[in-house]
């Protein structure tokens, strides 16, 4: 069982409207809704996959029921911390246009005791499991060094974790030795190093590389494949789905002890197949496997 972690889990609503008027009453035509948060677009993933995953982190109010509802569609197992505050909610407008505008709440704050349940129920979660993803911002609230407590917390249980942050947050994950580290790429991050048994995931033109102990991995498509175009470069702004399917793909690979040239492959394959909405397409998938080309270890 993978169990992916996230704290600040949001629901998206979209409101689709014939025209949206400023100081009006606005007609909605269509109202749809999906789960946002890292956390969980890689549970999706790893579900398409067939893999056993529990969702876990913090979810309240209605909007948090509406989360676990969504992800049930898909067939993702829920089992999060129950929250006295909501869940935080973005409202998208869009017209007949084709024109966005979005209205994202603040994250909730979450108590002292909330956060004693949620490292009990986690703690609880790492029983039988074979790897923990920790993924994302932390709500109001919370410590910076919570991934690294949540780390910390696998660690001893000898559960591999797999952390993909930024800023504090990601400094004290890294301080507690996850099995692999995927810096936000959207955002300026200090140079990371191997440390121990920790690897770490970094762009590179056309693809990604990686660090380890061993030396440095490069992985990328080697034929531009059809309908895509190459890998987003990092920090552009339709990296989110790529973003989440590297992560997602990284996974199993850690889990099972795979070899590097197999897991960069596959996580490679993976991040080129989804779109910017973060759906893969499996047809794509299989026919990009073997035009990735992996190099290393280079010291």
């Amino acid at each position: 069982m993978i169990v992916t972690v996230t704290l600040n889990p949001s629901l998206h609503v979209r409101y689709d409207a014939e025209r949206v008027e400023l100081g009006a009453s606005n007609r909605v035509s269509r109202v749809r809704h999906r789960v946002g948060g890292r956390g969980l677009a890689v549970a999706r993933l790893l579900r398409t996959f067939g893999h056993d995953v529990v969702s876990a982190g913090l979810a309240g109010g209605s909007a948090g029921e509406l989360i676990r509802t969504e992800l049930a569609k898909t067939g993702v197992a829920t089992q999060f911390t129950r929250i006295s505050a909501e869940s935080r909610r973005v409202v998208q407008v869009t017209d007949a246009s084709g024109l966005q505008t979005s209205f994202e709440e603040p994250a909730p704050y979450i108590t002292t005791e909330e956060l004693g349940r949620l490292a009990a129920d986690y703690r609880a979660l790492l029983d039988g499991a074979t790897a923990v993803v920790l993924c994302g911002s932390l709500p109001a609230g919370l410590p910076a060094e919570t991934y690294g407590s949540l780390t910390r917390y696998a660690v001893e249980a000898s559960v591999p974790v797999v952390l993909d942050a930024g800023g504090d947050p990601l400094r004290y994950g890294v301080a507690r030795g996850p099995a692999l580290v995927i810096p936000d790429l959207a955002a300026t991050e200090p140079a990371l190093a191997p440390a121990g048994d920790c690897s770490v995931v970094l762009p590179a033109d056309g693809g990604v590389r990686v660090l380890t102990a061993a030396g440095e991995w490069l992985a990328g498509v080697s034929a531009r494949h059809s309908g895509s175009g190459p890998l987003p470069a990092a920090g552009s702004r339709d990296t989110a789905g790529f973003r989440d399917a590297l992560v997602a793909g990284f996974v199993p690979g850690i889990a099972l002890a795979w070899s590097w040239p197999d897991m960069l492959r596959h996580a490679v394959a993976l991040a080129a197949a989804v779109s910017q909405d973060g759906a893969p397409d499996l047809g794509a998938y299989e026919a990009l496997l073997p035009q990735v080309t992996v190099t290393g270890p280079r010291t």
